[in-house]
């Protein structure tokens, strides 16, 4: 006691603890309750942020972050992009990394040279400046990367489609194609890239062996992959450097629709997790309430004798809400453990990657305990407004 009818912190504190302790089992269900509803907000959260997670991990790795610098769409022919497109664009800061292909129109690639010439089956042949399947997140299913090199042997990478046109599976030492009157090696297949899909009926050749097939050295497109922050800025950007004179002559294509799923899917789950953390808060709310209701109705006897002992109205609202804040606090934090380890069981069994916000571990044990103080509010005051007499009458 800090005075004549004054009840110290530490003894609201006290009280409440030992309120909290005469009725274990009570305490342990309400608490469980509270934690219940928590620990669903804090999984819920936990689980969608990581499965957004991943959602943006592959949005990226499909291209949110990159352009794709072409010939203008034209009724005349379009002028040809410089030979030095791919220079210009890797000076830029934005830029994290680019490659580019120019078609070979008057090369065609055969199984064996038997073949006729004019079954292609739509084979193109392409010059490939840099590694175009990293720069667009495609992956060789066999052997390996073009050589860039000068002293390189002629070789080609197939595109999937090209390979199983050909009737090639998988690169072996014998693995060969007939294009210009010789053999050539074929050094790696591609996967099927998703971000350029015309690409997969194609066989990429290096510039060297390009140019021996009668390749002019105009670009058809360069790929590029730029700083996910930057990507309208480098949009507007990359047609000059590419033509500074004429920016008109060159087509940037706008981010791809990858990005404004990405920003559609960032919309939903917000909406979703702020839904649903309400709702289970609300829950949580009544739980408290009602638990601390029949608190009061059971303990009537006990409000009576402490009233009759000389305590004020306010000393029996104040003990009822400071237990009213611990259960809710002692929930609240049994909640958020378990929250947390859902999400991390989960996320980790799906190969997602754990990402827990920490303004729903903060915000729902705040919430938590705000919540309950509000519900234990009337609770509180209905212990306190309870008269002497009839509660002794209880005994």
């Amino acid at each position: 006691m800090t005075g004549r009818g004054r009840v110290g912190p530490a003894d609201l504190l006290r009280l409440g603890v030992f309120g909290l302790r005469t009725r274990p089992g009570r305490v342990v269900l309400s608490a469980l309750g509270i934690a219940i509803g928590i620990a669903a907000m804090i999984a819920v959260v936990g689980i969608s942020s990581s499965s957004k997670a991943k959602v943006d991990q592959v949005l990226d790795a499909l291209g949110t972050n990159v352009l794709t610098a072409t010939q203008p769409q034209a009724i005349m022919d379009p002028e040809p992009l410089p030979s030095t497109a791919l220079e210009s664009v890797l000076r830029q800061d934005a830029v994290q990394r680019a490659a580019a292909v120019g078609t070979v129109s008057d090369a065609a690639v055969y199984r064996n040279e038997f073949v006729p010439t004019p079954e292609t089956k739509g084979i193109g042949v392409m010059a490939a400046w840099g590694d175009v399947p990293k720069v667009l997140g495609g992956k060789l299913t066999s052997g390996r990367w073009l050589d860039s090199s000068a002293d390189a042997p002629p070789q080609v990478v197939l595109g999937a489609d090209a390979a199983e046109a050909l009737g090639i599976d998988r690169v072996r030492p014998d693995s060969r194609v007939w294009m210009g009157g010789q053999w050539v090696q074929v050094v790696g297949i591609l996967g099927r890239i998703q971000l350029a899909d015309d690409l997969d009926n194609q066989v990429f050749v290096p510039r060297g062996l390009a140019a021996d097939l009668g390749f002019d050295g105009a670009p058809t497109a360069v790929y590029t992959r730029v700083d996910p922050s930057r990507v309208e800025e480098s949009r507007d950007v990359l047609a000059g450097a590419i033509r500074p004179g004429s920016p008109q002559d060159v087509g940037v294509t706008r981010p791809s629709d990858a990005l404004a799923a990405k920003d559609a899917t960032d919309e939903s789950f917000t909406g979703l997790l702020v839904g649903i953390g309400g709702v289970a808060l609300l829950v949580g709310g009544i739980g408290v309430a009602n638990t601390m209701v029949i608190t009061v109705l059971e303990r009537r006897a006990e409000v009576g004798v402490r009233r009759a002992l000389g305590a004020r109205r306010r000393n029996i609202r104040d003990q009822f809400l400071v237990e009213s804040l611990l259960l809710s606090f002692l929930g609240g934090v049994a909640g958020v453990v378990i929250g947390l380890g859902v999400t991390i069981v989960f996320a980790l069994g799906q190969g997602w990657p754990v990402a827990i916000p920490v303004w729903a571990v903060a915000g729902g044990l705040g919430a938590t305990v705000v919540i309950g103080g509000v519900s234990g509010l009337y609770p509180a005051a209905r212990a306190a407004r309870i008269p002497p007499t009839s509660a002794l009458a209880a005994v």
